[in-house]
């Protein structure tokens, strides 16, 4: 058939079938899509329809000759392939139409085919020996709408926060000391404090706004800059001065709080000790109160008692120290004293030892040191004392009369930092993308042709599946962690009990998650990921050390799990605990009612899409995990074993439940935060990125629910397949997506990123 021929409607799929009979092998599920645009296609008439029909005919594939004059007819119109559209393939095959016919609209049939088939630019523009470009189109979404989206109320503030970060003082460089490292952060850290940043979240009184919230949200653009400088800021502003707004009262804050907001009173956080990790609750640092000086000694007792990894160490002149405190030879637990370690010219204190920590994997710019004191004086009105008082008389009193409370309550009121830690992560796992996103639309490796230019990395469907479900996840998590300190903030809820569990199980995943990110971003990159100019180095080396530290996230994760069990009492024989079974075990069974074979083999596009499914997975998950967790701890105290041990014996099972649980709640965070996006666009593109994640957390634990029957195996392959088509489908789009983040231009100095 010659090429001037080919009628209109023929000649618009012709570019697809070239490219499905490239291979010469035309699959099921090919025939399947093509069929379906073709009967849906009512501008074709029956001459066409039976023409196209016949080339999907495997057992009588097209001639020679046709798939010759496909290509010559597609050659001779010197289109050019634009990469950056939407539909790369559908656009050049409407531009065919109107180079040889006069009318040529638009057919949305091309566009199904090529998105159910999930074709690429590199999976044609060989076949065809065109001229490829690479120019910029208009998105069919604009990357400062999703930002705005992100920032929400925070909007206001986090920009003017951005243009503060573009003062030359934040340009990124490789400092080649930890000393001249330490020295710029920590003249960083005072700018931000004349800029007001440091006081934000304390009250107006003393130089603030009390917006915990928006400091959260500028905390994680410090990470754009560097991890050492939102790290020292985190220690100074949200730690020091956090524990002192928190556990102190008026005559502290009066005393302490404007000072160091502004950093004319450098502080940090003593808590942690080298021999006991996180168990603050057997911390061995005493504060015993000497009743005739009126006055508090601290004390280390052992060589590894000594308080360890304590950010700002070296420049600081306080310490809020964590202590087991001792009245009239009582232990009332721990609390926390201001203790003064350094004098106005900034020699250690009389019984104050430090030293530095030295050259850590990353964060060399944060002075990490150790402190040891030995029968250190301070005055009694230096205890902390919300939560737990020394009288005049030198007796001790608090209003929570439980000492567990008291110390739950205590170290509830700084989950914020733990909040913090998260974002300052998931502000690394962005950054880290950001760089290896705009590295693959740039660099070129790979094709089967030496004459033409070689293959974008972000075109290899391989390199998608690495990169894009870890895009979408960072929507989600940012969402969440933002919701999640507006309720900590929410100071009606007096019972912190809830959030607490929630921060811990978010902050152990998210970090990890952000360290797996960063990782495979910086294999992404190859060769160029492992310079230290290219940053990701250094996100690497710093967001390291935030799976450890405000919380182990092994501990971290058993701390949630339990707290999902705290509705249960201490003895788990009681009546109390069997009637929580029997309803945990109705709720399982009303889930168990819809696992038949017609759902868990159900692979229907809109079944594996719908947020319903999601949600009844995830939460399947957390409730099986939690019935048969409390069955089998009730089981081991049946037999007569502790309950101590009994929560030993099943400490993978605790693990999985905090994982579980914490999965659930993001994806359920976020898909009620999209559920208020007003506009529909939009609100369809953090769906589809909702969606992304959701199926990409099911196939991770695919081996559980296909061993519990909630899934077939035909059904995790489907899911595995939809991972991949939607991270396929999100290409057009990928470059908006990680400039939705919001980075400042001015924050993505690596050389591979611009």
């Amino acid at each position: 058939m010659n090429v001037t021929k080919y009628t209109q409607g023929v000649l618009q799929y012709i570019p697809f079938f070239y490219v499905i009979w490239s291979d010469d092998l035309l699959s099921y599920s090919e025939i399947s899509v093509v069929k379906t645009a073709i009967q849906g296609d009512e501008t074709l008439g029956k001459e066409d329809r039976d023409i196209l029909k016949s080339w999907l005919n495997p057992n009588e594939p097209p001639k020679d000759q046709e798939l010759k004059n496909w290509k010559k007819t597609i050659t001779n119109s010197y289109i050019k392939l634009v990469e950056s559209e939407v539909q790369p393939l559908t656009t050049f095959s409407k531009k065919l139409v109107c180079y040889y016919h006069i009318e040529c609209p638009f057919n949305t049939h091309l566009k199904d085919i090529e998105i159910n088939l999930g074709i690429q630019p590199n999976h044609y523009r060989h076949l065809f020996d065109l001229e490829v470009v690479q120019e910029i189109m208009a998105e069919h979404y604009e990357a400062s709408t999703i930002d705005r989206i992100l920032k929400g109320e925070h909007t206001d503030v986090v920009d003017a926060f951005r243009e503060v970060l573009k003062n030359p003082i934040f340009e990124w460089d490789i400092r080649r000391t930890k000393e001249e490292f330490r020295e710029h952060v920590l003249q960083q850290v005072k700018f931000l404090a004349k800029e007001g940043y440091g006081a934000m979240a304390y009250p107006e009184a003393y130089g603030g706004t009390e917006n915990m919230p928006g400091y959260a949200a500028v905390f994680e653009n410090l990470m754009y800059v560097d991890g050492s400088l939102a790290i020292k800021f985190g220690v100074q502003f949200g730690l020091f001065g956090g524990s002192i707004q928190k556990l102190g009262t008026q005559k502290h804050h009066d005393q302490y709080l404007a000072d160091t907001g502004k950093t004319k009173l450098l502080g940090c956080f003593a808590m942690t000790e080298t021999g006991h990790g996180s168990n603050v609750r057997g911390i061995k640092t005493t504060a015993t109160y000497h009743k005739e000086k009126d006055s508090i000694i601290i004390h280390t007792p052992g060589q590894n008692d000594n308080k360890e990894y304590i950010g700002n160490a070296l420049d600081s002149k306080m310490a809020s120290v964590f202590a087991q405190l001792i009245v009239n030879g009582k232990n009332e637990g721990v609390h926390a004293i201001l203790v003064p370690i350094r004098n106005e010219q900034h020699q250690l204190m009389p019984g104050v030892t430090i030293e530095d920590n030295g050259y850590k994997l990353g964060l060399n710019g944060v002075d990490n040191g150790k402190i040891w004191f030995h029968q250190v004086r301070v005055p009694r009105e230096n205890l902390l004392n919300k939560y737990g008082d020394i009288d005049a008389n030198g007796s001790y009193h608090s209003d929570i009369k439980n000492p567990n409370k008291r110390f739950f309550t205590m170290l509830g009121t700084l989950v914020g930092g733990r909040i913090c830690v998260a974002r300052a992560g998931l502000g690394g796992a962005k950054k880290a993308l950001a760089i290896a996103v705009r590295h693959a639309l740039k660099r070129r490796q790979f094709n089967d042709s030496i004459k033409i230019q070689e293959d974008l990395l972000m075109d290899y469907p391989t390199h998608q599946l690495r990169l894009t479900p870890a895009v979408a996840s960072c929507y989600v998590y940012d969402i969440t962690l933002t919701h999640m300190m507006k309720v900590y903030s929410d100071k009606s809820i007096v019972d912190k009990r809830k959030i607490e569990t929630q921060a811990a199980g978010l902050k152990s995943i998210i970090t990890w998650f952000a360290n797996d990110t960063i990782q495979e971003c910086r294999e992404a990159c190859g060769g160029k990921g492992y310079l230290i100019e290219n940053q990701i180095a250094d996100l690497k080396g710093d967001v390291d050390i935030f799976t450890t530290f405000e919380g182990d996230n092994h501990v971290l994760l058993l701390l949630a799990a339990k707290g999902i069990l705290s509705e249960f009492k201490s003895e788990f024989n009681s009546a109390g605990f069997t009637a929580v079974l029997k309803l945990l075990g109705a709720r399982l069974n009303d889930k168990l009612s819809t696992i038949n074979p017609a759902y868990t083999n159900n692979v229907d596009k809109d079944h594996l899409y719908s947020s319903k499914f999601h949600k009844h997975a995830f939460d399947y998950r957390t409730r099986r995990l939690t019935y048969t967790l409390a069955m089998r701890i009730r089981d081991y105290v049946k037999k007569g074993i502790p309950s101590y041990q009994a929560f030993l014996k099943v400490q993978t099972h605790l693990l999985a439940l905090g994982k579980a649980y914490s999965t659930e709640l993001a994806y359920t965070t976020f898909t009620n935060f999209v559920d208020t996006i007003e506009d529909e666009k939009y609100q369809q593109l953090f769906q589809k990125m909702g969606t992304l994640y959701a199926l990409h957390e099911l196939r991770k634990d695919a081996s559980w629910y296909l061993e519990q029957g909630y899934i077939s195996g035909t059904k995790s392959k489907a899911i595995r397949s939809r991972v991949e088509r939607l991270s396929t489908e999100l290409r057009p789009h990928i470059k908006t997506l990680i400039d939705g983040y919001g980075i400042p231009e001015h924050c993505m100095s690596a050389p591979i990123a611009n």
